[in-house]
């Protein structure tokens, strides 16, 4: 993707600039970088901050820089005899208006867009306005010839203005068609609609109609996307009048080539708890109870955000509440039944004031007393009843895990990210999702009809029958394509150059592993082992484990299974180990770490994993390893497991994680030790941007691939060389986007959902 450099005397008009432009590109994942102003409120311009910010932008497909005025010319020409010829070479000084030529710019690139294409695209900025204003310059085009033509209304309050009009073109270069649009109302021509410059120089107002002609292979597909577009008011948020239009809400997309979810929204509803009447074990133990209930509930609501749920994390540090607890425990109670009676009174209490908004309060402190009283009973939060689009704060990973695509329709989160693991799982088991959407979708009433897009990140509420026209359309032409790449999906995968890349699934179960195959995967590129760990009382033993990995390697018909180790810890906490008091558990006791602390445990898996792979080919797989010293460790215990199982299977292969960035920068001293890598880019992408990748709020920093973890990538292939290979089985393996960049690092393996490997293999050969 090109990347693009703001340049300017102003930091704060250059972040504004590039929050505007950002805007336009419907969530795409976008290079940006700022070399503006010397520091926050100073005016000026620096060299070295703009060959640095071009060197950050650039992934390969070159840089367009767009500077303001004066000096900042001068500065972006230094910077670039700053950078080596072959980078200089990649970078565009572009003479068009920062703001109007940054905001196409954008739009153009996000879409895919060459360095050439965006260079122009900014230069013409200013034609919307000349347009309106008077004096624009025509420019010339070949004409379409038309395959297929119509037209369309313009609904948008304000026509079609830059936000609706960047959707249009953002969506329409996806496909293998030229298509043209030209407002009818007014007898304009014809301009392309892959430009929003030109396509703004139509003045297209509400009620005028839209034309719209295309040719090439996908003609009909593409003019029926604008006619979809158009009905939903090309993306804008509408709010709905009684006309049966619907509202419409933009959330984060985290089912790309998914599909469409259509159903009646739906919720999880909890029956009171039982409290048993049981006899206290002791004041001190009851209190480590309490205590690790409320730690693994805060955990909880912390990773939903407190943004949604902020009373729900001051309730339990209220210090009323606690002290009433703690002397109930005091004066012989149980744990359970003094946090109950103690949250009941608190809740009648709101219950009797007049106030509306403050007797509301009371449904928070049930909610959260049931919360605790779960973790304090070892009871697992209740699973959905009912068909239709499940709307939720969050998942945890065990109950997206558990969710059946044959009941679930789609699944709305107010909270979470695009590589969070409930986003992840419901990938996994090809639900259309959409996470981050805030909370008001909490407020929508059961039984509502939700229509909702996991490619696009949109939803609908209560869609009029246009909209659900609209919505249908789409997943028809999402399953035309499914289909397509599913009749290639069982072939390998080659480059254009002829570079065979292995396609593998992640799955955590034998459905999953049976779904893998079914969609072509040519292995199991991951194993998720923690699946037969969580919501239990007590480990899987040795023959429970084999018998699972043994029926997930059958599932996949011979295909090689790699299975990683148990990856628990931080949000996959296991009940039945001593609880972590950890103020930040994602940089905690987790992965194997937590093997290696718990090495009895660690060492049955090992074995089981030994004994399977006596039968079928195997990978072994080490998740979270930070040094060297743990990976020898890890393998001495495999080496003790091979002894106990009679010897080292054939076809066994030794690899590890990269996940954090530590171990991406030293990469080499771990090659004496595995056969392959395989980079878990979601947590990669979390530890080196520091944003952890489950809050909605530091979403954008977990979008796309950003340089630094690239660099990182770059990193890990150089080091291994040759002779080990590297895979990705992070959730950047299945943006098609990044994928040619994996590729061109040394990446020989991705591993995805397994609704996504047909796609996934059709991009691989694309590269």
């Amino acid at each position: 993707m090109v990347g693009l450099v703001v340049v300017g005397h102003s930091r704060a008009l250059a972040g504004a600039a590039v929050a505007l432009a950002s805007e336009m590109t419907q969530g795409k994942p976008l290079r940006i970088e700022i070399a503006a102003g010397v520091d926050e409120t100073t005016f000026g311009t620096d060299a070295v901050a703009i060959s640095e910010a071009v060197a950050a932008a650039d992934s390969g497909d070159g840089v367009v820089v767009l500077m303001d005025l004066g000096s900042a010319v001068l500065s972006a020409e230094l910077a670039l005899e700053m950078l080596d010829d072959e980078q200089r070479e990649r970078v565009v000084l572009s003479a068009a208006p920062l703001v109007e030529g940054l905001v196409a710019a954008a739009v153009a690139a996000a879409s895919g867009a060459d360095r050439d294409e965006v260079a122009a695209e900014a230069l013409a900025g200013l034609a919307g306005k000349q347009s309106h204003l008077g004096g624009t310059t025509a420019v010339e085009t070949p004409e379409v010839r038309a395959e297929q033509e119509t037209t369309v209304i313009v609904t948008n309050p304000h026509g079609l203005h830059a936000r609706p009009a960047a959707r249009l073109v953002t969506e329409i270069r996806g496909f293998d068609a030229r298509l043209e649009v030209r407002n009818a109302t007014t007898g304009s021509g014809w301009v392309p609609a892959s430009s929003l410059t030109r396509v703004a120089t139509l003045g297209l107002l509400r009620g005028h109609e839209l034309g719209i002609r295309a040719e090439g292979r996908q003609a009909q597909e593409a003019v029926d996307r604008v006619v979809a577009l158009a009905a939903e008011a090309f993306g804008e948020s509408v709010a709905g009048t009684g006309t049966g239009t619907g509202t419409g809400t933009q959330a984060m997309a985290v089912s790309p080539g998914i599909g469409i979810g259509i159903g009646r929204a739906l919720r999880v509803h909890a029956a009171p708890l039982e409290v048993p009447d049981v006899p206290s074990r002791g004041p001190e133990e009851e209190r480590r109870r309490l205590d690790a209930a409320l730690a693994k509930v805060r955990g909880e609501i912390g990773r939903i955000g407190g943004w949604i749920f902020d009373a729900h994390l001051l309730l339990l540090e209220d210090d009323d509440l606690l002290t009433d607890v703690r002397g109930r425990i005091e004066r012989g109670e149980a744990a359970p039944r003094a946090w109950k009676a103690a949250t009941d009174r608190i809740a009648a209490e709101f219950d009797a004031l007049a106030d509306p908004y403050l007797r509301g309060r009371a449904a928070d402190v049930r909610a959260v007393s049931q919360q605790v009283l779960r973790a304090l009973l070892g009871v697992p939060a209740p699973a959905p009843t009912g068909d239709g689009v499940l709307i939720a704060a969050d998942l945890t990973p065990a109950e997206a895990a558990g969710l059946d695509p044959a009941r679930i329709a789609g699944v709305v989160l107010a909270s979470g990210s695009a590589t969070s693991h409930a986003a992840i799982l419901t990938r996994t088991r090809g639900i259309p999702a959409v996470v981050g959407a805030g909370p008001q979708v909490l407020e929508i009433p059961d039984g509502t009809l939700i229509a909702l897009d996991g490619s696009t990140g949109e939803i609908v509420v209560a869609p009029g029958e246009q909209m659900l026209a609209s919505f249908r359309s789409r997943a028809e032409t999402q399953r035309n394509r499914r289909t397509t790449a599913l009749a290639g999906a069982s072939a390998p995968a080659s480059t254009r150059a002829g570079v065979h890349i292995e396609v593998g699934a992640n799955v955590g179960s034998v459905e999953e592993a049976e779904a893998a195959a079914v969609n072509g995967a040519d292995l199991a590129g991951l194993v998720r082992t923690e699946f037969l760990f969580l919501d239990r009382d007590a480990a899987p033993d040795v023959d429970e484990q084999v018998a699972v990995y043994r029926s997930i390697a059958e599932a996949l018909g011979g295909r090689r299974v790699t299975l990683r180790t148990l990856d628990a810890g931080s949000d996959k906490p296991l009940p039945y180990l001593p609880p972590q008091s950890e103020a930040n558990p994602f940089l905690g006791v987790r992965g194997i770490r937590q093997s290696l602390a718990n090495p009895g445990m660690f060492a049955e898996q090992l074995l089981a994993i030994v004994r399977v792979a006596r039968e079928t080919p195997v990978s072994v797989m080490f998740p979270m390893v930070t040094t060297v010293a743990e990976i020898k460790e890890a393998r001495r215990m495999l080496d003790e497991a091979l002894a106990r199982a009679g010897g080292r299977p054939k076809d066994l292969r030794v690899g590890m994680m990269v996940e954090v960035p530590a171990a991406a920068l030293r990469a080499g001293t771990f090659t004496p030790y595995v056969d392959f890598f395989s980079i878990g880019t979601n947590d990669l992408t979390q530890y080196t941007l520091a944003a952890e990748r489950g809050n909605a709020a530091l979403a954008a920093l977990s979008s796309g691939l950003d340089p630094a973890v690239g660099q990182l990538i770059d990193e890990v292939c150089r080091a291994a060389g040759d002779r080990i290979l590297v895979a990705v089985c992070g959730e950047l393996a299945a943006d098609e986007t990044v994928v040619p960049r994996l590729l061109a690092s040394g990446v020989r393996e991705l591993s995805v959902a397994p609704p996504l490997v047909p796609l996934v293999k059709q991009a691989v050969r694309a590269a």
